[in-house]
């Protein structure tokens, strides 16, 4: 295993646990398509690995878990139809990759915008103290399409539309996260992983066959929503975007903006 390589996998055969490691820090764990790519075949190679049987997921580094898409990958054209739409992150997580080994995700510093995707999929998170969740899109002149329709199956109505509305003008403590039920526990601020890789262990203690038909069946109870709120975001992201040129020009200007934290 590399260190230099943008995903560490590191595997524990007497526990069962594989942690996985966004491991980009100099660009806060943001996902460029060799990333994404990785992240696919990690999934994928996890379904004929019996010696895996539960995931623990996190980012390296204190600043950031992950801050979604890396906007300067200029390996990421989109298609000019509005019926379609190149989102190299929609087959990041693992349920897009017919992965039901449970997944547990430890969450230090930033989580934001595409990051999303990968919060949405798994089964629970823990963070620590100083974690924050926000959603920039709106912000940037950009639809909240995708992430708001995964939120919105792991918070209230009220809390997700505050998140995605308020872009980067706020974001939400690990503490609030905890309280409307994004985080399923809140640890010392460097504990996230330990707390996370503790609880994969209990889980992968568990018969393997009745953990992956119960994370089935969770999914399953919300899947048809989700599928829904899939189908109508690419027509949305079409016709609510801005220009690229403009949204680069609004990103920009970022490092000046200010945020309050909830």
């Amino acid at each position: 295993m590399s260190p230099h390589a943008s995903l560490l996998v590191e595997r524990d055969t007497a526990t069962g646990v594989a942690l996985v490691t966004l491991n980009r820090p100099s660009r806060l764990n943001a996902i460029d398509r060799g990333l994404a790519g990785q992240l696919e075949e990690t999934w994928r190679s996890f379904r004929y690995d019996d010696s895996v049987r539960a995931i623990a997921l996190t980012g390296t580094g204190t600043r950031a878990f992950c801050t979604g898409i890396d906007r300067d990958d200029t390996h990421a054209p989109q298609p000019g139809s509005p019926y379609s739409q190149d989102d190299p992150l929609l087959t990041i997580g693992p349920k897009a990759n017919d992965l039901w080994k449970p997944v547990v995700v430890a969450v230090e510093g930033m989580a934001c915008g595409g990051a999303f995707y990968l919060l949405g999929e798994a089964e629970f998170v823990v963070a620590g103290a100083s974690a924050t969740f926000f959603d920039p899109h709106t912000t940037y002149g950009m639809v909240s399409a995708y992430e708001s329709g995964l939120m919105a199956q792991r918070m209230p109505y009220g809390e997700v539309a505050r998140m995605v509305l308020m872009g980067a003008a706020e974001r939400m403590s690990a503490r609030r996260a905890y309280e409307v039920g994004l985080v399923s526990e809140v640890t010392e601020d460097g504990g996230a992983v330990a707390a996370a890789v503790e609880r994969a262990a209990v889980i992968a203690g568990c018969p393997s066959e009745a953990v992956q038909g119960t994370v089935r069946a969770l999914w399953a109870a919300h899947q048809a929503a989700r599928a829904h709120a899939f189908a109508l975001a690419p027509h949305l992201v079409a016709l609510g975007n801005l220009p690229g040129e403009r949204q680069a020009e609004l990103f920009a200007g970022r490092e000046r903006s200010t945020y309050r934290k909830r």
